[in-house]
């Protein structure tokens, strides 16, 4: 399905990322994912260099070294819980 023209290709791509990140193992000093993602959503990823072609018979995706760091990164930027004594004066 491609992916609707109203939303935030950025958002969505980070978001896919730090999702990919969760799913992640390494072997042999390659970081791979399970490819359970939309092609379109897959194919953005590939774009922005975060990961390997993911077009192939494999039922995993090579992360980049770059998508590695970011997966991690995206993952505590959109879905970290607030500290409860975040924000609080002291």
């Amino acid at each position: 399905m491609p992916l609707p023209p109203n939303l935030d290709e950025e958002k969505v791509s980070e978001a896919a990322l730090a999702i990919l990140g969760l799913t992640a193992f390494s072997s042999h000093h390659i970081t791979r994912a399970w490819k359970g993602m939309d092609w379109d959503l897959l194919g953005l990823l590939f774009q922005k260099g975060w990961i390997e072609d993911p077009v192939g018979k494999s039922k995993s995706v090579v992360l980049t070294e770059a998508g590695e760091r970011l997966a991690s990164e995206f993952l505590v930027r959109h879905f970290e819980r607030a500290s409860p004594d975040r924000g609080r004066a002291v």
